[in-house]
């Protein structure tokens, strides 16, 4: 068996753990294949976050089974994070699988296959991935785990407290994407603002980022995934001052109610959540702010729900996530009194979503007459789908600008003035 085909669901940061699995098995000797029909060993890295992210992988899993019969699969191997936290279960109930393994047992799995299929030890752990992203952008995964306990989060069930990564292998890994043609890096972690807590005694994350300024190839830098309360003045001067941190900043605050905050055992307060973005929109207009909000929450009211609506009404958000409340195994929340109905969780989530359009069109609109800077993410023909510092790539919508330059190609920069918006996209013309 020499033909391995990898398919990876989830976040950006299990996404990492694919890049460093097919790095491991390129270096034992296996061919990578895109094709299921063709692989004979198929590995499936799971999510297991929430409910929707669950059934995903497992009808991933039952997808891939049938390549054993259908194509050339002799081994079926399940990892990542369901198969961490339900190894045994999945075990019982899905008997095509041949192997589990969990999210700290990567390189034990491509040992284990390197011995059976008579190849040699993949190479030790490095800063070395095979990069599943387009080649000018990738992601920097400074820790893994949480050390938050958040009442309704799996994660640190998952992969345990924080563990941060040294910040000497960090600047050795952008190093090595900037060589490697890397233009953006995307810093990402469970808690990218708690970085260096863990070995270093406090944060570091704007010592990292300061370092990472110093990389030469490297044109942006995105800071995701951060933390409300951990969110300084001190960082927020850092982005607004560098001239490669985009001032773009992923801040989820889940509510604004200080009584739901207290049950979600969110740190901090809904005053630093107010100072914090008021701080972020005095240092420019045009700093973006990404935010993501649960509704639904056990014991959440109606009072409660319109105070988060009303927060957000004050205090526009670039960009929203949202999602209802999911009840996760052997969370304090799903033991909460005062589960809420699904069908008022959809009714309030239907709410937030259209005030956020409304208030998404409004913001998307002043920017039109502006000049952007921006990257090229896809082409269709003559018309390009970009991103500029203010869109974040996978997540946000795109800046559409058509009659580009004939050799424009993906990765490359062009400058555009913005000639129109809607709620999620931005349409512009190359200058």
């Amino acid at each position: 068996m020499n033909k391995v085909g990898v398919v990876s669901l989830g976040c950006s940061k299990n996404a990492v753990d694919t890049e460093k699995l097919l790095w491991m098995l390129t270096s034992s000797g296996f061919e990578i294949v895109s094709d299921p029909e063709q692989a004979e060993i198929i590995i499936v890295n799971t999510c297991g976050f929430i409910v929707p992210a669950k059934e995903e992988s497992i009808g991933t899993i039952f997808e891939m089974a049938q390549y054993k019969t259908e194509g050339s699969c002799e081994l079926l191997i399940v990892t990542g994070c369901l198969s961490e936290r339900y190894r045994r279960e999945l075990a019982e109930e899905m008997p095509e699988v041949d192997m589990f393994y969990g999210v700290r047992e990567y390189g034990r799995l491509v040992n284990e296959l390197a011995k059976r299929c008579g190849k040699p030890a993949p190479e030790a752990a490095c800063a070395r991935r095979i990069m599943t992203t387009p080649p000018h952008r990738g992601y920097l995964r400074v820790g893994d785990g949480c050390d938050n306990r958040c009442t309704y989060c799996a994660i640190p069930l998952i992969r345990g407290g924080r563990s941060s990564e040294p910040m000497e292998k960090l600047l050795d890994e952008a190093r090595w994407m900037a060589e490697s043609g890397v233009k953006e890096i995307e810093v990402i972690a469970q808690d990218t603002t708690g970085y260096g807590t863990d070995i270093y005694g406090k944060p570091m994350i704007t010592e990292l980022l300061k370092a990472l300024c110093d990389i030469d190839g490297i044109e942006w830098i995105r800071l995701l995934y951060t933390y409300p309360s951990t969110v300084t003045e001190e960082l927020i001067d850092l982005m607004a001052e560098s001239g490669k941190i985009v001032n773009y900043i992923d801040m989820p605050i889940q509510h604004i109610n200080r009584e739901l905050l207290l049950a979600m055992n969110r740190h901090g307060s809904r005053e630093h959540i107010e100072h914090i973005i008021k701080y972020i929109r005095s240092k420019s207009e045009k700093f973006v702010i990404r935010t993501t909000a649960i509704v639904g929450f056990p014991g959440e009211t109606e009072e409660q729900f319109e105070e988060l609506l009303d927060f957000l009404e004050k205090n526009p958000i670039d960009r929203l996530g949202a999602f209802t409340y999911s009840p996760e195994d052997d969370t304090p929340a799903a033991e909460f009194d005062g589960q809420i109905d699904e069908a008022v969780k959809e009714e309030r989530l239907d709410r937030l979503y259209r005030q956020q359009q409304r208030i998404s069109r409004l913001l998307n609109e002043r920017r039109i007459g502006d000049t952007e800077r921006v990257i090229v993410e896809g082409m269709d023909g003559t018309t390009a789908f970009c991103r500029s510092y203010a869109e974040t790539a996978d997540i946000d919508g795109s800046i559409i600008v058509g009659e580009v330059s004939v050799s424009t190609k993906v990765g490359d920069f062009i400058n555009v003035r913005l000639t129109g918006a809607d709620e999620y996209d931005i349409y512009g013309e190359q200058i």
